[in-house]
């Protein structure tokens, strides 16, 4: 048996304090009252020193950090990041692929299904950025490779892939949608130019719907085209994606989503490419140069690319801006992916029985001191 002692545990809507969270192999045991707690009863101890312990965080958007992307040619790119990932909290994520031809997005979904059994943060499966976008909102990614919806080429891989992104004006056969629907696949909104009444009537097919980093790479809100933000924020059956660095969403907009979705409609995301981790620079993203500098990733014409911020820079900045409570804003990259993903049975909360995920944050800048996964130690920042 293994305890966390001294830890501010959040679970569920509460932070519970005076209590020990108990884990034995890779599963959670229990918490228990600090005044029932004995050390004979453990043979290994963390202290989290009045820090806060959170369950691991759940990225469903992250194309790379640490140098390593998804779409590089190598098996040992999904490794770096799955090696990366828990110094900043991340315990499981999807690894996003982007708008390249098929047969190189194919071959990356097949190192995605072997990087599954590594060690480190958890793979569970791929998230599809595209190549069903709109050429009118293709962001970093090439229009030559965008193709029409077609499930055809995508049934093979149907075990791995979680997330598809398209633009749904582009959509010309809605039995993708039930396709989707069948393999148990979230179709999610982007890099769209679609119309309030297109997504509204897409949504009415059934299924699960996320907005890819909602207000980024789609038709901006107006009062007389709400287009796919006004669907997004008026619908309950949209989970939106925010990309809170503070580049990509103004912090006033992030409060707005806070007020119109409440916590159950907000999916944390990072959207981070291979410059995380790695400081200012030049980078790389989809074949572009990207250029690092004061924690903006741009194209040399200025647009901005993908984020460079870490899971727990997200959470603390959403709470400092939206006004939400800390169990929400941690739910937001716990348990909210974990439900729409299917794997809320086993991960997304500290509740009993549930794999050992969790993370020691700092109480004051929610900095990780310490992660682990399935019960092992991945992070320590005491031994970097």
């Amino acid at each position: 048996m293994k305890a966390v002692i001294r830890g501010l545990i959040v679970r569920g809507n509460e932070i519970v304090n005076g209590s020990v969270l108990m884990y034995e192999g890779d599963k959670i045991w229990k918490i228990i009252p600090r005044k029932q707690f004995r050390a004979g009863m453990c043979t290994d101890l963390i202290d989290a020193r009045n820090g806060f312990v959170v369950p691991g965080f759940i990225n469903e958007h992250i194309h790379g950090c640490a140098g390593a992307d998804t779409m590089d040619e190598d098996d040992d790119a999904l490794a770096t990041m799955q090696k990366a990932l828990p110094s900043t909290g991340v315990t499981s994520f999807v690894p996003t692929t982007m708008t390249y031809h098929k047969e190189r997005i194919q071959t990356a979904l097949e190192r995605i299904r072997r990087a599954k059994r590594n060690t480190g943060a958890q793979i569970l499966g791929a998230h599809m950025e595209g190549p069903f976008i709109s050429k009118r909102y293709k962001g970093s990614q090439e229009a030559e490779d965008i193709l029409p919806a077609d499930f055809s080429w995508l049934a093979p891989y149907a075990d791995v892939i979680k997330i598809i992104t398209l633009a749904p004006e582009e959509l010309k056969n809605k039995t993708f949608l039930k396709d989707c629907a069948d393999n148990g696949i979230i179709v999610s909104f982007g890099h769209t130019a679609a119309s309030y009444e297109t997504v509204m009537d897409v949504i009415s097919q059934g299924g699960i719907y996320h907005a890819t980093h909602l207000f980024n790479a789609m038709l901006p809100f107006a009062h007389r085209q709400p287009g796919i933000v006004g669907a997004a924020l008026l619908s309950d059956r949209i989970h939106c994606e925010l990309i809170c660095d503070n580049v990509h969403v103004h912090p006033a907009a992030q409060k707005l989503v806070y007020k119109l979705k409440g916590a159950d409609g907000i999916i944390l995301v990072t959207d981070s490419l291979r410059a995380c981790l790695q400081g200012d620079g030049e980078s790389e993203l989809g074949g572009h140069k990207v250029f690092v500098k004061n924690g903006e990733a741009r194209l040399a014409d200025g647009t901005i690319a993908a984020s460079v911020a870490p899971m727990n820079e997200m959470v603390l900045h959403f709470l400092i801006n939206s006004g939400a409570s800390l169990p929400e804003v941690v739910a937001m990259a716990t348990a909210n992916p974990a439900k729409d993903l299917g794997v809320y049975d086993r991960i997304g909360s500290l509740d009993e029985g549930k794999q050992a995920d969790f993370v020691v944050l700092d109480s004051e800048d929610l900095h990780v001191k310490q992660t682990v996964i399935a019960g092992e130690i991945a992070y320590n920042e005491d031994n970097q």
